[in-house]
């Protein structure tokens, strides 16, 4: 198996990362830190280095300054944890799901998971049941399906479904085929432009205007990471879209929140201006919803030269799941993680990862293709288009290999976390939250904004130094 500083080389090199720059980087720790037959920590610390990494690359194209980049294991896997580990006011996270979502049998002893968190996809699973939104009724109603007519109705109705697969079934798929040929991140050349200088500032990302429309883990995750570093986020939302408050918070951290309703001429008017002024776009809509609202990749690329464009999806741009919607716990379910963990834990029927690691490790990854795409456009011009899925990043992720009595260990709790918690203030209440995990020696990352609820801010950008 691959160590951790080989697993980096590999994220690094892959995105034309000069090898030199690996000798910056210190990993420490050791595996496993979680009860877990996948190297999960290993993914969490090689994720979280390949940001500092292209942070601190960024800094020395600055300012020609070198620095060191550390990473500790179980630092990082705590961070790939961060939501479970936020208290407001003292006090933890609410339950994290809605009550029918989770596993269910079917007809055909198959299980499937229903994601319900937001009341659109909780209506739509319901609608296709002929069911109240009860657990009893809704495994009563499932029990007149099989699992795989019940996964494509579910997802032709709008809902956010998936059957469990083993790994074998699922690479056995024409969608798991399509994947197999792609990259875990593919970046790519869309326009033509001069290079950007980089604006003044006294760190990596400082001036660098980020647009960001997600939600949830991964896409949050990578805005947060990119304010960390200096950069001035733009969280977009819009009034009637469906949030999950402890989310929002942890990953709040660091940005700009302002409400722009893409539905409307005018609200696609203030986004097409800050567009016009932002230097990358983050977003995980699905491609047509994108291009329907007039920001496709090209249209982007067209209204702001120069942009780096990243697009986040459940399963990817290829084959015939790419306009499927998903979630990090979805996703482990088709791919053959949940299979894997339950075996590998001796449960029958399904059991998570111990993180929501695609999540995770995705927006790591988002975050550090836009930084690599960011340093080519400031030497080379152009407008360039990131691509990440959470599916590649689960594809990598059992590529890394599997863990052998996994189970053993312990789970991470108490003092062990305590050390990487930090208090600061926030428009929601005192906030104890995880420190980012990438030490840089020069540049510490931090987030200068604090965690504030959708919608706080006007949609302008800050004025540059």
């Amino acid at each position: 198996m691959k160590s951790t500083s080989e697993i980096l080389r590999d994220i690094w090199t892959s995105a034309g990362g000069d090898v030199s720059a690996l000798d910056a980087v210190k990993l420490t720790g050791e595996e496993p830190q979680l009860p877990s037959s996948f190297r999960v920590a290993a993914a969490a610390q090689a994720s979280v280095a390949a940001t500092g990494l292209a942070a601190a690359e960024i800094w020395k194209l600055r300012s020609g300054q070198s620095q060191d980049v550390t990473v500790d294991m179980r630092h990082a896997v705590v961070e790939c944890r961060s939501e479970r580990y936020l208290r407001v006011d003292d006090k933890p996270p609410p339950p994290a799901w809605d009550a029918i979502a989770g596993i269910y049998k079917t007809r055909d002893a198959r299980f499937v998971r229903l994601h319900t968190n937001f009341p659109h996809h909780r209506d739509a699973v319901c609608q296709v049941l002929n069911c109240k939104p009860e657990r009893e009724d809704v495994q009563a109603a499932l029990m007149q399906w099989d699992g795989e007519p019940f996964e494509t109705a579910a997802y032709a109705g709008g809902g956010v479904v998936s059957m469990m697969r083993s790994y074998e079934e699922w690479s056995a798929t024409p969608h798991a085929r399509a994947l197999a040929g792609l990259p875990l991140i593919g970046i790519e050349k869309i326009g033509d432009a001069a290079p950007k200088p980089w604006p003044k500032g006294e760190r990596p990302l400082a001036g660098v205007r980020v647009l960001d429309l997600s939600r949830v883990i991964a896409g949050p995750v990578a805005g947060r990471t990119l304010a960390a570093h200096g950069a001035d986020v733009l969280l977009i939302s819009g009034p009637d879209l469906p949030a999950i408050p402890w989310l929002t918070i942890d990953t709040g951290r660091g940005k700009l929140t302002s409400f722009v309703e893409l539905k409307r001429a005018q609200g696609r008017a203030v986004f097409r201006d800050l567009l016009a002024q932002a230097d990358i776009i983050s977003q995980g809509y699905r491609p047509r919803a994108i291009a329907g609202l007039g920001f496709a990749p090209e249209e982007a690329a067209r209204i702001s030269p120069g942009i780096v464009y990243v697009t986040l999806s459940a399963y990817g741009h290829a084959g015939p799941w790419a306009e499927r919607r998903g979630f990090d716990s979805l996703v482990q379910t088709s791919t053959g993680f949940n299979h894997a963990e339950g075996q590998a834990a001796g449960v029958d029927g399904p059991k998570e990862l111990p993180a929501q690691m695609l999540d995770h490790a995705t927006g790591y990854l988002m975050a550090f293709g836009a930084m690599m795409a960011k340093a080519r456009q400031s030497r080379e011009g152009g407008s360039w288009h990131v691509r990440v899925s959470l599916a590649q990043t689960g594809r990598w992720l059992w590529n890394l290999g599997r863990v052998a009595d996994g189970f053993k260990t312990a789970d991470l709790e108490g003092e062990t976390v305590t050390l990487f918690i930090e208090e600061a203030a926030s428009g929601f209440g005192a906030l104890r939250s995880v420190r980012h995990s990438a030490l840089l020696s020069k540049t510490p990352a931090f987030w200068a904004r604090p965690a504030m609820p959708l919608g706080s801010h006007p949609p302008q950008w800050p004025p540059r130094e």
